[in-house]
């Protein structure tokens, strides 16, 4: 299938991507819906190229699998579930599983959630001390990275009480988040669908040790997201504060539903439906434009190219935006979560790499640290650039644009480069001469011709934050079916949380150590006895 694009680029590797540029390419490599702008004429994507690209996706038969996707067919076959977290953000119509439409269900969760949401804001739910003024989400994965980033995302649509997230079994971690706050005023949400993730309920029952200390009845200011109804019942939770979510909702996955409480409580119900229409939107658009026209599809086949076919074998995601500084973060679980595998559908082993590594932080800070290696080191690294046209801070413009120059700059810099001959004369022009000018000079030169893609967006509201988020899991839908591969199953955690639990009991003494692995069972005696 990948056979044509790489005799394509065998052919094209050592182009120029700025000899691609005609009257028209600026427009023509570019896409454009419900106020976002894609941009990949900085790649070394032609015309040709494009036409191999999208025969990728009616080879693989994305259509068909797209609409199997949203009608609640079971394409996650290692684990025979739906995957309909797109669901969760529907607000009318029918979606049927084993032939009962799951829509009633996932609508009067929202309301249920929401009803507590607002309730909670309004002071009409209290603690033992009053009105709530802090939240603390205890989760991991997807119950912890999806609402950490978008909290922090729509900090300025923050007016509830703060929201503080606890992930690592570390003891610091849940320590230094509970250290000051007021334990008569805070709610605490323990997010596990199965109530049984070691680090989450660990954590939870720390806190509730915590609570305990002033708090009479410590669990009635629980709350549980989880569909293990005895289990959150036995911790002491009531069951009308538990809310639920199916098995066809994976983790990485789940922020629109239940897990997206926390998120919910900060900004409230309208903006929280904001979030979710903007999520359906995007929805909308993947299932109906074409082609070069489908945004997450060239989204995708943008990052196949760079991917699979050049074989670049990172990714960075730059956000120059300061409150998306943990979507890197997100973008890398929902990606190499989703696809890090080696084995296809069929069970036999990948003809070509699976998904890149992922990684980012915001800009400017990158450019002050690992831009160099980016625009001067040996390894090639695909950029993906987002900014906004307009910030919060209306009086602080001057910064914005500032933000918006440095954006554009990069992307400009990792494509022109600088050759010799201009490096030379900024040499000569610091008054160096002869082999100092020589070697000053080679210091100097950027060999440029580095593919970045760039993706405006308006402003960073709810509406817009959810277009995103869905934008970037239709993208891994696209790659994954590309592939091959199932991008809904996560076998790769498991083996580490069983070794986890079997070396519990050996690191208290408890139990012997593996005579399998003699490293293994010296690591642990240097940790139990120096």
């Amino acid at each position: 299938m990948f056979t044509a694009l790489k005799v394509k680029y065998a052919a094209v590797r050592d182009r120029k991507i700025t000899t691609l540029f005609d009257t028209s390419r600026a427009y023509d490599f570019a896409v454009q819906t419900d106020g976002l702008f894609f941009d990949y004429s900085k790649t070394n994507i032609d015309r040709e190229t494009l036409r191999l690209l999208l025969e990728l996706i009616k080879t693989a038969g994305l259509a068909d699998k797209r609409a199997a996707m949203f009608s609640g067919e079971k394409i996650n076959i290692t684990e025979d579930r739906a995957v309909l977290h797109t669901a969760l953000r529907k607000s009318s119509g029918a979606v049927t599983v084993d032939g009962q439409d799951v829509m009633p269900d996932v609508l009067a969760t929202r309301a249920r959630m929401l009803k507590f949401a607002e309730e909670l804001r309004s002071g009409a739910l209290q603690g033992r001390g009053g009105a709530y003024t802090d939240i603390v989400n205890i989760g991991i994965g997807g119950s912890d990275l999806g609402p950490a980033m978008a909290y922090l995302a729509l900090k300025p649509y923050s007016q509830g009480p703060k929201v503080h997230y606890v992930s690592n079994v570390d003891g610091a971690h849940v320590t230094d988040v509970l250290a000051g706050l007021d334990a008569q005023t805070t709610l605490v949400i323990v997010a596990s669908k199965t109530f049984t993730t070691i680090e989450t309920l660990t954590n939870a029952e720390t806190a509730l040790r915590w609570m305990g200390q002033s708090v009479a009845n410590p669990a009635d200011q629980f709350v549980a997201l989880s569909t293990a109804d005895d289990k959150t019942a036995a911790f002491g939770i009531s069951p009308d504060r538990v809310f639920g979510f199916e098995d066809w909702v994976g983790g990485r996955y789940s922020l629109w539903g239940p897990i997206g409480l926390s998120l919910a409580l900060a900004i409230g119900a309208d903006n929280f439906t904001a979030f979710l229409n903007g999520a359906a939107a995007m929805d909308d658009h993947f299932q109906s434009a074409d082609g070069a026209d489908n945004l997450p599809v060239m989204l995708a086949l943008v990052g196949i190219w760079h991917a699979q076919v050049v074989g670049y074998a990172t990714r960075a995601v730059l956000p120059y935006e300061q409150r998306l500084s943990r979507f890197p973060a997100y973008l890398q679980q929902l990606e190499m979560e989703s696809n890090g595998k080696s084995v296809g559908i069929d069970g036999q082993d990948l003809t070509v790499s699976s998904g890149p590594i992922v990684w980012g932080e915001p800009g400017t800070n990158g450019q002050h640290a690992f831009y160099q290696l980016i625009h001067q080191g040996t390894h090639i690294i695909p950029c993906e650039f987002m900014i906004a046209r307009q910030g919060h801070e209306p009086d602080l413009t001057h910064q914005h644009q500032l933000l918006q120059a440095n954006c554009l700059a990069q992307s400009q810099a990792l494509m022109l480069g600088r050759d010799l001959d201009a490096a030379r004369a900024i040499a000569a022009s610091k008054g160096f001469e002869g082999s100092d000018l020589e070697r000053q000079a080679r210091h100097r030169v950027f060999k440029g011709n580095r593919p970045s893609t760039t993706l405006i967006y308006p402003k960073l509201t709810p509406y817009c934050l959810g277009q995103l988020i869905a934008l970037y899991e239709h993208r891994v839908f696209v790659e994954g079916v590309i592939l091959g591969i199932n991008s809904f199953d996560q076998w790769g955690v498991e083996l580490g949380k069983e070794l986890a639990t079997a070396l519990g009991p050996v690191i208290s003494g408890a139990q012997p150590g593996p005579e399998n692995d003699p490293s293994t069972l010296n690591l642990v005696s240097k940790l139990t006895h120096g």
